[in-house]
């Protein structure tokens, strides 16, 4: 796909957009999607008769908002950062859902809600600020990978879990940094953060800050009190 997207001219001025709290996308991440609601099954489609086969993921400024069905207007606002995805992989099942994969391209803002007439919400969307996610590896070199590292491990130990190390040595720091963002277990508000993030090295810091407090967080949990 990187020859697919080289620049900001190769990427749409308007955007289908799929609100999922907790749900984060970064360039070249991969999320898995089952997608089910009329709505965002009408949104699939029309990404892929398109061509482009991009959607945007933003989530909803409420915690734990969720989208009804019907009219698109009476869903929750948006933040107004978000990621395009291009679906990479899809399959229809038998009672209709549609299992896809978004592998994710570019950030952008939302400039404006469109007044679409398709059941899913439409954005126009400014992909200016973020022209750097277009570069693979865009600022791999200030990345602190020992710390980021030395979290992973203690996070792991802490919490009973083990890890492909030999798969972790291989990957790239920003594979191995929007990836652990994007599987990390945090609130919407934290995965919020690590999207809009400025540089690799500012989401690497998010991640960290997140994971140690989670880590001092369990110790106080495990602590008992003095009678």
């Amino acid at each position: 796909m990187a020859s697919r997207y080289q620049t900001l001219t190769d990427l749409p001025a308007t955007l289908p957009v799929f609100p999922l709290g907790g749900a984060l996308l970064l360039p070249r991440g991969v999320l898995p999607l089952n997608i089910f609601e009329p709505r965002y099954l009408a949104m699939v489609d029309a990404a892929l008769r398109s061509g482009d086969r991009l959607i945007g993921m933003v989530q909803p400024k409420s915690p734990g908002a969720m989208f009804g069905e019907g009219d698109a207007s009476a869903s929750p606002d948006i933040h107004d950062v978000g990621c395009a995805g291009r679906i990479t992989a899809f399959n229809e099942t038998d009672d209709g859902r549609i299992l896809m994969t978004l592998t994710g391209i570019c950030r952008f803002r939302v400039v404006e809600e469109l007044n679409a007439v398709t059941p899913f919400r439409q954005v126009r969307a400014d992909f200016t600020p973020f022209a750097n996610d277009l570069a693979a590896g865009s600022g791999e070199l200030d990345v602190d990978r020992d710390g980021l590292l030395d979290i992973l491990r203690r996070y792991l130990d802490a919490n009973g879990l083990q890890a492909d190390w030999d798969a972790i040595d291989r990957s790239s720091n920003e594979a191995l940094v929007n990836s652990l963002c994007m599987i990390s277990p945090f609130g919407p508000q934290e995965k919020q953060a690590m999207l809009e993030a400025e540089t690799l090295e500012h989401r690497n810091q998010i991640l960290i800050a997140l994971a140690e407090m989670a880590l001092a967080q369990n110790q106080t949990d495990d602590e008992t009190p003095l009678q």
